[in-house]
């Protein structure tokens, strides 16, 4: 049997982001090299997506009210990202060693 174990950095956080009336609260975040960052779309009925075009538009599936989605940042620098289905939606995550 193979088992493989990711080590997480004692030191690394998770921050959350909430989506509500359709904004990113907050719109801009500083975090870590390692650090995590949770959307929680706290909306009433409407589903929302996290798009990054710097990153080859990596986006998120849709995620539902109190549904999260997560992702761990690991290269420092700035990422901007809007949410997909509403691009007027616009967030901002600076990553720091």
């Amino acid at each position: 049997m193979l088992a493989l174990f990711f080590a997480v950095p004692a030191w690394a956080d998770t921050h959350t982001v909430k989506v509500v009336e359709y904004r990113f609260e907050p719109s801009s975040l500083r975090i870590k090299t390692g650090d995590t960052v949770r959307w929680l779309n706290a909306e009433k009925r409407t589903s929302h997506s996290v798009r990054f075009p710097g990153l080859g538009g990596l986006e998120s599936d849709r995620f539902f009210p109190d549904e999260t989605w997560s992702m761990r940042f690991e290269q420092p620098g700035r990422h901007d990202y809007h949410c997909g289905p509403h691009p007027e939606m616009k967030g901002q995550i600076v990553v720091e060693d």
